[in-house]
């Protein structure tokens, strides 16, 4: 026999469950599970009348029937409407629209938009017209018929035999706006072939989260956010989509490098680390297969002997904090590429300029001795600048790193452009620099004008 349809009025359905014509007390049945925030997303379903799946029900031979699926959602709207389940402040989209009921100035009943936030608040603090909205919502039934204590746990268990979604498979529906762009990272070779993820981890949706995290990392360190819904939220607001392309041409490039004994580097607890390290190896100007030999070596040497400035390992550094905390990344990332730096500067040919203005001179095209004119503007701007923008400490205040530094802040005079909010940025993600100043100004320039670059396209 086919189970028939049957509709109630939400205010009808509550009082059948608590009357006991409906049961939500079956012998198999689990226990309420849910959370304050799927209790709340339930109440705003309600008052904005969208959809809520059907809840199933068995009936006995005495028309006696009980929950077989949907025991949570009954239980969560019973306790909304007898007071006992206040909204939390944590509830997104509190804002709540509706008709309100008003009389004009000729007696006649109208209706004029308004919007209530139920933020924090109980049943019986919802505006008449919102408690007559969640009363009168029509709640879907299936009723299986004929059924006995052996047949409803059956439906019981044939209803529930699902898998909710994960933590990072929710958040991953907080980032709507670029999941398309996500699908497609997620169809290269780079996602494919050339990991070290298992096929459970890419079932359970850490592969996007990796994404995620790249693209964190390498354009929003600063706003680093730790759990996963948090940053897919953050993502959705304010990045956009040529950083998704910049990342699936940094991934295209790396599967052309990348061979099996690299894979393992690539894992699910480190990858987003070292995609942002070939972000910052990309400003270089070198070709890619010496990053390619930059990871082979730190796998079969660096990773096992050399130590960060506070003497830990890489897999150290993570030992008493979470993996996902935002200085754990930041030292991780600063002791790889210091790693980098040494690695690929170690056999370079490094000169001294006959001076700071000569070298200034040469790398900006400018006389020399418009340079000297200003040499020492020059050196008082840099000293403000690196007292405001770098904290004590990092080597890039180091006197052999002047060099470049000021040949900067010319620059920014050159070109009538303020270094203070790139110089916070930059600083926050290099600790490090090259020994080769005109190399390192290079590197500092590429910088500075992708981050002006994107500084205008968030300002259009």
């Amino acid at each position: 026999m086919r189970p028939r349809k049957q509709t109630y009025t939400m205010d009808m359905y509550l009082k059948k469950n608590i009357k006991g014509d409906i049961d939500n007390k079956a012998d198999v049945q689990r226990n309420f599970v849910w959370n304050n925030e799927q209790v709340n997303e339930l109440i705003v379903t309600v008052l904005t009348d969208d959809y809520i799946p059907p809840i199933i029900l068995g009936e006995e031979g005495n028309s006696k029937l009980h929950i077989v699926d949907g025991g949570c959602r009954t239980a969560a709207l019973i306790k909304f409407r007898k007071g006992i389940h206040k909204i939390t402040a944590s509830i997104e989209n509190s804002l709540i629209p509706y008709k309100k009921k008003v009389i004009d100035d000729n007696g006649n009943m109208i209706y004029e938009d308004e919007v209530f936030d139920i933020k924090n608040k109980t049943y019986d603090k919802l505006p008449e017209e919102l408690k007559e909205k969640f009363d009168e919502y029509q709640i879907e039934t299936v009723i299986h018929e004929c059924c006995d204590r052996h047949r409803i746990s059956n439906y019981i268990k044939r209803y529930n035999n699902h898998v909710a979604m994960n933590t990072d498979q929710k958040a991953f529906t907080y980032i709507d706006k670029f999941a398309g762009c996500i699908r497609e990272i997620l169809n290269s070779r780079f996602f494919t072939e050339c990991n070290n993820f298992s096929e459970r981890d890419k079932n359970k949706g850490v592969v996007e989260r990796i994404v995620v995290e790249s693209i964190m990392c390498i354009n929003h360190l600063d706003k680093w956010k730790k759990q996963a819904k948090a940053a897919c939220k953050y993502l959705n607001d304010n990045a956009g989509v040529e950083e998704f392309d910049s990342l699936a041409d940094h991934l295209r490039r790396l599967e052309k490098i990348l061979t099996n004994d690299m894979k393992s580097i690539f894992n699910k607890k480190d990858s987003f680390i070292f995609i942002t390290l070939f972000d910052r190896f990309t400003k270089l100007g070198i070709e890619d297969e010496r990053f390619g030999e930059f990871l082979i070596r730190f796998k079969d040497e660096f990773r096992a002997v050399k130590r960060n400035c506070n003497g830990f390992l890489f897999d150290e550094i993570d030992n008493d904090s979470s993996t996902k905390d935002k200085q754990v990344i930041i030292d991780k990332l600063d002791m790889l590429e210091s790693l980098m730096v040494e690695f690929l500067d170690k056999e370079a040919f490094r000169k001294e300029p006959d001076s700071a203005a000569g070298f200034i001179a040469e790398v900006l095209n400018i006389d020399i001795s418009e340079i000297e004119e200003d040499i020492d503007f020059y050196n008082e701007t840099l000293e403000v600048l690196k007292s405001n923008t770098i904290k004590d400490g990092s080597k890039l205040l180091d006197r052999k790193n002047e060099l470049s530094l000021l040949a900067m802040v010319a620059y920014s005079y050159k070109n009538d452009v303020d270094l203070d909010d790139w110089m916070v940025l930059y600083a926050q993600k290099h600790h490090t620099y090259f020994a080769d100043q005109k190399k390192n100004y290079l590197y500092m320039i590429k910088d500075f004008q992708s981050f002006m670059s994107n500084k205008d396209k968030k300002t259009l």
